[in-house]
């Protein structure tokens, strides 16, 4: 009786690859951490930094693994986002990919491995990624939008201190709207998840604050709800 190879299967199977959806925040602007690939296919276009999974390790550690070669950035937290799986979405062949959604606070970064460049390029900078994600974009960023009123996500892209109008200006670029200053304001303050910071000086200044998780984890059973906020 012939022995059966380990990893080997008679049928035809796909290979799967992560990709990094990784969203920083400069002050003005939501940023993407993009890749320019170095070699075919899409050679000279940008995309997510990522790759395929080895046969040895799970698909969440393929992620972290491929955004560190290509781009020396690590990210404390990930969350997966969704699978693409479209059957003509790699020329090279049939490829599936998991794709994962990171907030993090921009620094800098160096391309590595088969990245020919890497580096941040604002969102409404951005007019064609290679392979499908345009569309793993798109998920993104509905994904996001969602997840506004549902956890304090704006809290990873913020500095620990911020203002008021750093706040409002993230929710905006988030949604995107434009809301009022001062309902903007009284309903944020309303959630008392912020602590104001007190600031030793005796001119005049806007107010500073901060994310109180303490506060956070006793309300969050309640909704933020998108309504009541516009």
């Amino acid at each position: 009786m012939t022995e059966e190879k380990v990893y080997t299967y008679k049928y035809p199977h796909a290979a799967i690859t992560a990709d990094n959806v990784v969203i920083g925040w400069d002050g003005e602007d939501l940023n993407l951490l993009l890749v320019k690939r170095k070699n075919e296919p899409c050679k000279n276009q940008w995309a997510f930094p990522g790759g395929f999974m080895e046969i040895d390790e799970t698909i969440e550690h393929c992620a972290e693994r491929e955004l560190m070669e290509e781009t020396t950035f690590q990210v404390q937290r990930m969350e997966q986002l969704m699978v693409f799986s479209t059957v003509d979405r790699d020329p090279r062949e049939r490829v599936l990919t998991v794709a994962f959604l990171a907030l993090v606070k921009m620094e800098e970064v160096e391309a590595k491995d088969d990245a020919a460049e890497a580096k941040w390029v604002k969102l409404k900078d951005i007019s064609h990624l290679a392979f499908d994600h345009d569309y793993i974009l798109e998920k993104a960023l509905e994904r996001l939008r969602e997840k506004l009123f549902l956890e304090p996500i704006c809290f990873d892209l913020l500095n620990e201190e911020f203002t008021m109008h750093e706040l409002q200006r993230l929710y905006e670029a988030i949604l995107p709207v434009k809301f009022e200053r001062k309902i903007f304001e009284r309903k944020i303050l309303s959630w008392g998840i912020l602590k104001k910071v007190e600031k030793d000086t005796t001119k005049p200044m806007e107010e500073f604050y901060r994310f109180d998780r303490n506060e956070y984890e006793k309300r969050k059973e309640k909704r933020f709800n998108k309504l009541e906020l516009l």
